[in-house]
């Protein structure tokens, strides 16, 4: 276990505090951002899509996701997430990953 700790700190070291605070955000965009694929196909392949969409995602438009963590997602919230699952990018990430595509 006393192992463990030191190694945690030098993994966190390697990562910028940019880098790091991506990560988080883009973790919290995933939370918002599956239940409202969720809702237009099954588990799997909305799990697929919303990494698409996450993936996709520029750096505001993470962090404008991931305001919305713990509410219920509005109309703003549905509209980046179509349009970034418009984007040629996340369409051919969804086809790699056989999702089917966002009309």
């Amino acid at each position: 276990m006393k192992t463990i700790v030191p190694l945690a700190f030098v993994a966190l070291a390697a990562c910028s505090p940019q880098d790091f605070a991506d990560q988080v955000g883009r973790r919290a965009a995933t939370s918002v951002v599956m239940p409202v694929v969720a809702t237009s196909m099954p588990s799997g392949p909305a799990q697929a899509a919303t990494a698409c969409i996450v993936e996709n995602a520029d750096a505001s438009e993470v962090q404008a996701l991931a305001r919305d963590v713990a509410v219920v997602a509005g109309s703003s919230t549905r509209a980046t997430i179509r349009a970034i699952a418009l984007r040629p990018e996340a369409q051919a990430c969804f086809a790699a990953r056989n999702v089917p595509p966002v009309v």
